[in-house]
């Protein structure tokens, strides 16, 4: 099982990192200026996850899906991305870099197995 990880920044804000269960950051959030906030990220992160649906915006003339939703993309350095978009269009969770479509899919797989009953640690 994964698990949320919340550090506290340089700046003083908090922010958090689900990691799957070998370890991997497979999602981090924004900087948060409170603990209180980051912790709400964190659910919702767990619920946005579930019930998001996937915007593939690779693909030419790619459907336009309502929010929440994965957003896949790629970056200028031609790696593939998703962001996690809430209700209101926040952006509240991205993923790394990856040079395969399958793998970046595969995170996203990876966060709605993960997100719902992993736990919160604090490492501060």
């Amino acid at each position: 099982m994964g698990k949320f990880v919340v550090k506290q920044t340089k700046n003083g804000g908090f922010a958090f990192n689900l990691k799957a269960g070998n370890g991997e950051v497979i999602a981090t959030s924004e900087t948060y200026t409170t603990e209180g906030a980051c912790l709400n990220g964190i659910e919702s992160v767990r619920k946005n996850a579930v019930e998001g649906k996937l915007e593939d915006q690779t693909v030419e003339n790619f459907e336009k899906v309502t929010n929440p939703k994965f957003e896949v993309y790629k970056d200028k350095a031609g790696e593939f991305r998703f962001r996690l978009k809430a209700k209101n269009g926040e952006i509240i969770a991205v993923g790394e870099g990856y040079k395969a479509k399958a793998s970046c899919l595969n995170g996203i797989d990876s966060i709605r197995r993960n997100a719902p009953e992993s736990p919160v640690e604090k490492e501060y």
